[in-house]
Protein backbone atom coordinates (compact mmCIF):
# COMPACT_ATOMS: atom_id res chain seq x y z
CA UNK A 1 0.00 0.00 0.00
CA UNK A 2 1.33 3.43 -0.89
CA UNK A 3 2.07 5.66 2.09
CA UNK A 4 3.59 9.06 2.80
CA UNK A 5 7.23 8.79 3.98
CA UNK A 6 7.74 5.67 1.85
CA UNK A 7 9.50 5.37 -1.49
CA UNK A 8 7.23 6.49 -4.32
CA UNK A 9 6.33 3.70 -6.74
CA UNK A 10 8.59 3.76 -9.79
CA UNK A 11 6.99 4.46 -13.14
CA UNK A 12 8.16 4.36 -16.72
CA UNK A 13 5.84 5.09 -19.64
CA UNK A 14 5.38 6.77 -22.98
CA UNK A 15 4.34 10.39 -22.60
CA UNK A 16 3.35 13.39 -24.62
CA UNK A 17 6.15 15.90 -24.02
CA UNK A 18 5.43 19.13 -25.87
CA UNK A 19 4.58 17.91 -29.37
CA UNK A 20 6.63 14.72 -29.14
CA UNK A 21 6.19 11.21 -27.75
CA UNK A 22 9.01 10.27 -25.38
CA UNK A 23 9.83 7.76 -22.67
CA UNK A 24 9.51 9.25 -19.18
CA UNK A 25 10.45 7.62 -15.90
CA UNK A 26 10.48 8.80 -12.31
CA UNK A 27 14.21 8.25 -11.96
CA UNK A 28 14.82 10.86 -14.69
CA UNK A 29 13.99 13.50 -12.05
CA UNK A 30 15.48 12.13 -8.84
CA UNK A 31 18.89 12.51 -7.18
CA UNK A 32 21.65 10.51 -8.82
CA UNK A 33 24.95 10.34 -6.99
CA UNK A 34 26.19 13.91 -6.63
CA UNK A 35 23.49 15.24 -8.97
CA UNK A 36 20.72 17.12 -7.17
CA UNK A 37 17.29 15.85 -8.10
CA UNK A 38 14.01 17.67 -8.44
CA UNK A 39 10.76 17.53 -6.60
CA UNK A 40 8.03 15.83 -8.62
CA UNK A 41 4.37 16.79 -8.58
CA UNK A 42 2.55 13.84 -10.10
CA UNK A 43 -1.16 14.26 -10.72
CA UNK A 44 -3.69 11.77 -11.99
CA UNK A 45 -6.87 12.69 -13.80
CA UNK A 46 -9.62 10.37 -15.06
CA UNK A 47 -9.73 10.75 -18.85
CA UNK A 48 -8.85 12.93 -21.82
CA UNK A 49 -11.66 14.74 -23.66
CA UNK A 50 -13.77 15.21 -20.51
CA UNK A 51 -15.09 18.22 -18.62
CA UNK A 52 -13.21 18.90 -15.37
CA UNK A 53 -9.88 17.40 -16.49
CA UNK A 54 -8.90 20.13 -18.95
CA UNK A 55 -9.50 22.80 -16.30
CA UNK A 56 -7.03 21.04 -14.00
CA UNK A 57 -4.43 20.42 -16.69
CA UNK A 58 -4.61 24.07 -17.76
CA UNK A 59 -4.38 25.03 -14.08
CA UNK A 60 -1.15 23.08 -13.66
CA UNK A 61 0.16 24.67 -16.88
CA UNK A 62 -0.75 28.11 -15.53
CA UNK A 63 1.15 27.43 -12.26
CA UNK A 64 4.05 25.66 -13.98
CA UNK A 65 6.47 28.58 -13.57
CA UNK A 66 5.76 28.58 -9.82
CA UNK A 67 6.60 24.88 -9.59
CA UNK A 68 9.80 25.41 -11.60
CA UNK A 69 10.87 28.24 -9.25
CA UNK A 70 10.69 25.68 -6.45
CA UNK A 71 12.79 23.07 -8.25
CA UNK A 72 9.78 20.91 -9.05
CA UNK A 73 8.65 19.16 -12.19
CA UNK A 74 5.00 18.50 -12.94
CA UNK A 75 3.84 15.25 -14.56
CA UNK A 76 0.23 14.46 -15.47
CA UNK A 77 -1.11 10.93 -15.91
CA UNK A 78 -4.25 9.25 -17.19
CA UNK A 79 -5.11 5.84 -18.58
CA UNK A 80 -5.31 7.24 -22.11
CA UNK A 81 -2.60 6.46 -24.68
CA UNK A 82 0.08 8.92 -25.75
CA UNK A 83 -1.72 9.16 -29.11
CA UNK A 84 -4.97 10.20 -27.46
CA UNK A 85 -3.03 12.79 -25.41
CA UNK A 86 -1.54 14.14 -28.65
CA UNK A 87 -4.90 14.26 -30.40
CA UNK A 88 -6.39 16.11 -27.41
CA UNK A 89 -3.55 18.63 -27.39
CA UNK A 90 -4.08 19.32 -31.10
CA UNK A 91 -7.89 19.38 -31.09
CA UNK A 92 -9.65 22.68 -31.82
CA UNK A 93 -10.88 23.06 -28.24
CA UNK A 94 -8.20 20.83 -26.76
CA UNK A 95 -5.61 21.46 -24.07
CA UNK A 96 -2.90 22.78 -26.39
CA UNK A 97 0.82 22.21 -25.96
CA UNK A 98 1.79 21.72 -22.32
CA UNK A 99 5.04 22.57 -20.51
CA UNK A 100 5.03 19.18 -18.73
CA UNK A 101 4.64 15.52 -19.75
CA UNK A 102 1.35 13.61 -19.83
CA UNK A 103 2.02 9.95 -19.07
CA UNK A 104 0.14 7.29 -20.98
CA UNK A 105 -0.90 4.66 -18.44
CA UNK A 106 -2.80 2.37 -20.80
CA UNK A 107 -1.92 -0.70 -18.73
CA UNK A 108 -3.26 1.12 -15.65
CA UNK A 109 -0.19 0.00 -13.71
CA UNK A 110 0.84 3.46 -12.55
CA UNK A 111 -2.66 4.38 -11.36
CA UNK A 112 -2.91 1.02 -9.59
CA UNK A 113 0.53 1.43 -7.97
CA UNK A 114 -0.45 4.87 -6.66
CA UNK A 115 -3.79 3.59 -5.33
CA UNK A 116 -6.02 5.81 -7.49
CA UNK A 117 -7.39 3.30 -10.01
CA UNK A 118 -11.11 2.66 -9.89
CA UNK A 119 -10.89 -0.97 -11.00
CA UNK A 120 -14.58 -1.33 -11.93
CA UNK A 121 -14.65 1.94 -13.89
CA UNK A 122 -11.24 1.51 -15.51
CA UNK A 123 -9.92 5.01 -14.83
CA UNK A 124 -8.23 6.98 -12.05
CA UNK A 125 -9.52 9.21 -9.31
CA UNK A 126 -8.01 12.67 -9.02
CA UNK A 127 -4.79 12.10 -7.11
CA UNK A 128 -1.95 14.51 -6.39
CA UNK A 129 1.41 13.26 -5.13
CA UNK A 130 4.51 15.24 -4.18
CA UNK A 131 7.75 13.25 -4.30
CA UNK A 132 11.00 14.66 -2.92
CA UNK A 133 14.31 14.57 -4.84
CA UNK A 134 15.27 11.32 -3.10
CA UNK A 135 12.12 9.55 -4.33
CA UNK A 136 10.22 9.65 -1.03
CA UNK A 137 6.51 10.36 -1.15
CA UNK A 138 5.90 13.46 0.98
CA UNK A 139 2.27 14.30 0.19
CA UNK A 140 -0.78 12.65 -1.28
CA UNK A 141 -4.39 13.63 -1.67
CA UNK A 142 -7.04 11.73 -3.57
CA UNK A 143 -10.59 12.78 -4.21
CA UNK A 144 -13.60 12.01 -6.32
CA UNK A 145 -13.74 12.69 -10.05
CA UNK A 146 -16.40 15.40 -9.92
CA UNK A 147 -14.30 17.99 -8.04
CA UNK A 148 -11.23 19.70 -9.50
CA UNK A 149 -8.23 20.26 -7.27
CA UNK A 150 -6.52 23.53 -6.35
CA UNK A 151 -3.15 23.98 -8.03
CA UNK A 152 -2.51 26.95 -5.73
CA UNK A 153 -2.89 24.63 -2.74
CA UNK A 154 -0.44 22.20 -4.31
CA UNK A 155 2.11 25.04 -4.63
CA UNK A 156 1.44 26.02 -0.99
CA UNK A 157 2.01 22.45 0.20
CA UNK A 158 5.24 22.23 -1.81
CA UNK A 159 6.40 25.46 -0.12
CA UNK A 160 5.55 23.99 3.28
CA UNK A 161 7.40 20.74 2.56
CA UNK A 162 10.45 22.70 1.45
CA UNK A 163 10.32 25.07 4.46
CA UNK A 164 12.10 22.59 6.69
CA UNK A 165 10.01 23.01 9.81
CA UNK A 166 6.58 22.80 11.36
CA UNK A 167 3.97 24.73 9.37
CA UNK A 168 0.72 25.68 11.14
CA UNK A 169 -2.71 25.74 9.53
CA UNK A 170 -2.98 27.95 6.43
CA UNK A 171 0.77 28.61 6.53
CA UNK A 172 2.06 30.63 3.58
CA UNK A 173 5.60 31.01 2.27
CA UNK A 174 7.44 33.71 4.25
CA UNK A 175 5.48 33.17 7.46
CA UNK A 176 7.12 31.95 10.65
CA UNK A 177 7.43 28.26 11.34
CA UNK A 178 6.47 26.77 14.69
Amino acid sequence: MIQVKSPAPHFEAKALVGKDIKDVKLTDYLSKGKSKGKWVVLFFYPLDFTFVCPTEIKGFAHEYAEFKKRGAEVIGCSIDSQHVHKAWSQAKDGIGELPFPLLADITKTIARDYGVLLENDGFALRGTFIIDPDGILQYMVVHNTNVGRSTEETVRVLDALQAGGLCPVNWQKGQKLL
